[in-house]
């Protein structure tokens, strides 16, 4: 399974909004500058995630977005579903022969329990490599 800039980039969006929860709205604008990006491009990411209800968007000279829950309460699975659609590590996987298929069922469920029980606030609260308190994640 590959996970393409649509996913990677939502992420980024979800987490910039994380790291500034409760202080208002940001602009795409400032997270395509932070994160050296397309914000055109994020534009385009940022209608699904609007759609599903995990950012708002506000309006007016001071506006841009927010998340549309506590960060707390969206998952990485959450926001990779919405961009990128349903998590398999191959397709067809139900014409596979049972040894086959088990093994890519294996496979797709520990991908989903990693991103689903990874919240867009442990990314945003995520430590550099080396600093003790960082995270990691098993597959």
């Amino acid at each position: 399974m590959k996970i393409s800039t649509k996913g990677r980039y939502g992420l980024t969006i979800m987490m910039e909004l994380a790291k500034k929860h409760g202080e208002g709205p940001i602009s795409l604008k400032s997270i395509a500058q932070t994160n050296d990006l397309s914000e055109h491009y994020l534009e385009q990411l940022v209608a699904p995630l609007r759609n599903a209800g995990y950012v708002r968007s506000i309006r007016g000279a001071y506006g841009g977005y927010v998340l549309g829950d506590d960060p707390k309460n969206i998952t990485a699975g959450d926001i990779i579903r919405t961009l990128e659609g349903p998590i398999s590590p191959v397709e067809g996987i139900e014409d596979e022969e049972p040894a086959k298929k088990a093994l890519w069922m294996k496979i797709r469920d520990a991908v989903k329990d990693v991103l689903d029980s990874t919240t867009i606030e442990d990314l945003a609260n995520h430590k550099e490599e080396g600093d003790s308190e960082s995270y990691m994640f098993y597959i």
